[in-house]
């Protein structure tokens, strides 16, 4: 079942970067922000994780934990991460765990071609483990200060 505004997220486990494993569960009593993006170090996703690096400071002093999820592996994920500094982890879901769970996967045309790939969201989930908040279809410019204010109004409900 997907996940629907003002209930309570399944939990999950996921691998990340660093050897990380990500679980909801390990992280309640912190705020949550989970991203999906369609591919490492294209543009945008290269844009909008620079965001989220830029802006850590901030989230962080929001009690919110900031993962950026996507289809690519581990490795791609280690590399993507270190070229741009990223100071947060990156799950890998080549099995399509999560990006089912949120329901992200989405039918896509690209010079006409059509293909079953991630739609870029975002999500907020709180302390509790509840979705507070969801952006779909994001466009990068102006999404992470969005996403920002959203954590710090939470934070301070």
């Amino acid at each position: 079942m997907a996940v629907a505004i003002d209930q309570p997220v399944a939990d999950f486990e996921a691998s990340a970067t660093n050897g990380q494993t990500v679980s909801l569960a390990n992280l309640k009593g912190k705020q949550v922000v989970i991203y999906f993006y369609p591919k490492d170090s294209t543009p945008g996703c290269t844009t909008q994780g620079q965001g989220f690096r830029d802006q850590l400071d901030a989230f962080k002093a929001a009690n919110t934990e900031v993962f950026g999820v996507s289809r690519d592996s581990l490795k791609s994920h280690e590399n993507f991460k270190a070229k741009q500094a990223f100071t947060f982890e990156l799950i890998s879901d080549k099995e399509e765990a999560l990006c089912q769970l949120f329901d992200v996967i989405k039918l896509k045309k690209l010079y006409g071609k059509e293909y079953m790939g991630v739609d870029r969201s975002t999500f907020l989930i709180d302390k509790d483990g509840v979705l507070r908040q969801e952006w779909r279809g994001v466009k990068v410019p102006g999404h992470v200060d969005a996403v920002l204010a959203a954590a710090q109004a939470l934070n301070e409900a």
